[in-house]
C-alpha cells in the first residue's frame, strides 16, 4: 500500500551544487509549500505528488542577481515582466533592482513616501522571479525618509552614484539638478554622501537586530576625473569606441573614489558597505587597500559579468558601453584571479535593458560619446561564470557562494542562497556539457541585441524552479510572474 503523498515535489537525481562545500553530491530534493523540506540520497516517489527527474544535471542554488535596473529605460512594469523572464532562462530567482527618483525610472523627482508605493504597484504580478530594491537617497528629503523606508518596507540597502554630481549618466553634463530633478540649491556631492552615511549609522543603532543587512552600496568614479579627461580624449582622434571611454573614465578615478568613501564611511562609522562593479585593476588594489586601513569595515567587492566576460577590443564595441567602463583584457584578467582569489564578495549582472533604438544615435550610430550607458545580461550571468570560471579552476561551490549565498546573506534573504531544508525551493539546473553560442535573438530580453553575441559558453541553464514552481524549461518560460517583493524580517522592525 503507497504511502500518502507528503510533499508537493520531487526533484530526483540532482548534483547539488552547495555554497560553502568541498563537493557535489548526488541527492533527491523534497519541495513542500514552496521550501526544501527533505533533503537524501533517495526519496521514494509515492511520497510526493509530482515528480521531475533532474537526470544528474547541476543543482544550483537560483541565483540572486543583486544587481540589476528593471524600469531604468521602459515603463517598469513592462520592463519586469519582459526582463525577468530573461532572468528565469538564466537561472536567476531573485531580482536586486537599484532605483532613484529624477530622470529615467519613473522620471519623478519628490519624496519616496509617494515614489516607492507606484513602484510597489507597478512591480506587482510583473515579474517572474522575486525581487527586492536598492533605494538611492537623491535629495536632502530623502536620508529623512530612510527610516520610514525600513520601517514600513523593510528596505535596508541604499545607494550613492558617486559621479552625480558633476557628470552625466552618459557623459558630460551641466545640467545635473535637473538630470536629478532636485532643487537648484541642493548638492549632490560628498558632503550629501556623508549625511546619507551619518543616517544609515544612525539606522543601524537603532535597529541592531537588523545592523547586518544594512548597508551602502557606492558608484565610485569622480566626476572632476571623469570631465577632465573625457574632454582631453574627445580631442584625441587616436582613441575611438570602448579603448576612448575607458580612457575618458579612467581606473584611477575608480581607485580615488573608493578611497574617498571609505574615509567617509570610516569618519560616519558606517560599517557595511558594498564596493559596486569594481572594473579595474586599480578599483580592486584600491578597495583590498582600504580593507586593511579600515579593517572594522565590512567591505564587500562586487564584479560584473560584463567586466568579466568583454574587453576593450570586444567587436560589439558600442553596444557594450556602460559605467564603469568595459576595461582592457589585462584588467579582466585581474579581475579573474581576484575572484579566484576569494578577494570578490559576488557577481551580478548589472543588467539594465536599454534597446537598440534608445542605445545609439540614429544621426551618428558610431559615435561612442552618444551612446547612453548600460546593457542587460542577467540571463548569461550563471552560464558566463560557469563557462569562464570553469576553465579557470574555480569550483562549483564556490560559484554558488559568488552567485547565491553571498549576496542573499548581505541584504537579508534569508531564505535564499542555498539548497537546505527550510529555503526557497529556489534552483538552477544546469548542464555543464552543453555549449551555446550567445545570440540576442534567442533571449526573452527585449533589447534586440547583446554586447555578449557570438560568445560561446560551456553550461547551459535548463530549467528553473521559483519556490518549487517550474518557471522556465528547456529555453521555454512557463506561466504567469509568479515573483513577489523581497523584504526585510518583520521582527527586525520596532
Amino acid at each position: 500500500m503507497s504511502e500518502v503523498p507528503v510533499l508537493d515535489l520531487i526533484i530526483k537525481n540532482v548534483r547539488v551544487v552547495r555554497p560553502y562545500q568541498d563537493a557535489v553530491e548526488l541527492l533527491d530534493l523534497g519541495i513542500k509549500d514552496g521550501k526544501f523540506a527533505q533533503i537524501a540520497s533517495h526519496i521514494s516517489p509515492d511520497a510526493s505528488k509530482e515528480v521531475f527527474d533532474a537526470q544528474n544535471l547541476l543543482g544550483f542554488p537560483g541565483v540572486v542577481d543583486a544587481h540589476m535596473h528593471v524600469g531604468i529605460y521602459q515603463p517598469l512594469d513592462q520592463d519586469a515582466v519582459t526582463e525577468t523572464k530573461a532572468a528565469a532562462m538564466g537561472g536567476v530567482t531573485t531580482s536586486l533592482n537599484y532605483i532613484r527618483t529624477g530622470q529615467y525610472y519613473l522620471n519623478r523627482g519628490g519624496s519616496y513616501k509617494d515614489f516607492f508605493p507606484e513602484v510597489l504597484a507597478l512591480s506587482q504580478g510583473n515579474f517572474f522571479v522575486d525581487y527586492g530594491y536598492h533605494i538611492a537617497p537623491i535629495s536632502a528629503q530623502h536620508i529623512d525618509e530612510m527610516q520610514m523606508l525600513f520601517e514600513e518596507y523593510g528596505i535596508g540597502s541604499f545607494k550613492i552614484f558617486m559621479f552625480y554630481g558633476g557628470y552625466g549618466l552618459h557623459g558630460l553634463s551641466d545640467q545635473q539638478n535637473l538630470f536629478l530633478m532636485i532643487n537648484k540649491e541642493e548638492r549632490y556631492d560628498l558632503a550629501h554622501f556623508e549625511f546619507i552615511m551619518r543616517g544609515l549609522s544612525k539606522l543601524r543603532e537603532s535597529y541592531p537586530d537588523a545592523s547586518d543587512r544594512i548597508s551602502l552600496s557606492l558608484h565610485c568614479e569622480v566626476a572632476d576625473i571623469l570631465n577632465a579627461y573625457t574632454k582631453i580624449v574627445q580631442q584625441d582622434t587616436t582613441l575611438t569606441g570602448l579603448k576612448a571611454y575607458s580612457a575618458a573614465r579612467p581606473p584611477h578615478s575608480e581607485g580615488l573614489a573608493i578611497c574617498i568613501a571609505s574615509y567617509l564611511a570610516h569618519e560616519t562609522n558606517c560599517l557595511n558597505i558594498n564596493l559596486l562593479h569594481l572594473s579595474s585593476r586599480k578599483a580592486v588594489e584600491a578597495a583590498l587597500m582600504m580593507q586593511t586601513v579600515f579593517p572594522h569595515i565590512n567591505f564587500r567587492r562586487e564584479v560584473t559579468i560584463g567586466h568579466l566576460l568583454l574587453d576593450i577590443d570586444t567587436p560589439t564595441g558600442k553596444w557594450a558601453k556602460v559605467n564603469p567602463p568595459i576595461r582592457s583584457r589585462a584588467d579582466v584578467e585581474y579581475l579573474w584571479q581576484a575572484v579566484l582569489n576569494h578577494q570578490i564578495d559576488w557577481i551580478v549582472s548589472d543588467h539594465a535593458c536599454c534597446s537598440a533604438e534608445q542605445k545609439v544615435n540614429l544621426k551618428d550610430p558610431n559615435n561612442i560619446w552618444l551612446a547612453k550607458s548600460g546593457f542587460g545580461g542577467t540571463e548569461y550571468l550563471l552560464s558566463g561564470v560557469f563557462s569562464e570560471g570553469s576553465k579557470r579552476g574555480m569550483s562549483y561551490n564556490h560559484m554558488a557562494e559568488l552567485l547565491s549565498s553571498n549576496p542573499a546573506q548581505r541584504f537579508g534573504l534569508r531564505s535564499k542562497g542555498d539548497i537546505a531544508v527550510g529555503y526557497d525551493a529556489d534552483l538552477a539546473l544546469l548542464d555543464p556539457n552543453e555549449t551555446f553560442v550567445v545570440r540576442a535573438i534567442e533571449s526573452e530580453s527585449q533589447q534586440g541585441y547583446t554586447p555578449f553575441e557570438g560568445l560561446e559558453l560551456t553550461g547551459r541553464v535548463k530549467t528553473t524552479f521559483l519556490r518549487g514552481n517550474k518557471i522556465c524549461d528547456r529555453g521555454q518560460v512557463i506561466g504567469v510572474p509568479r515573483g513577489r517583493f523581497c523584504s526585510g524580517s518583520q521582527n527586525e522592525r520596532k
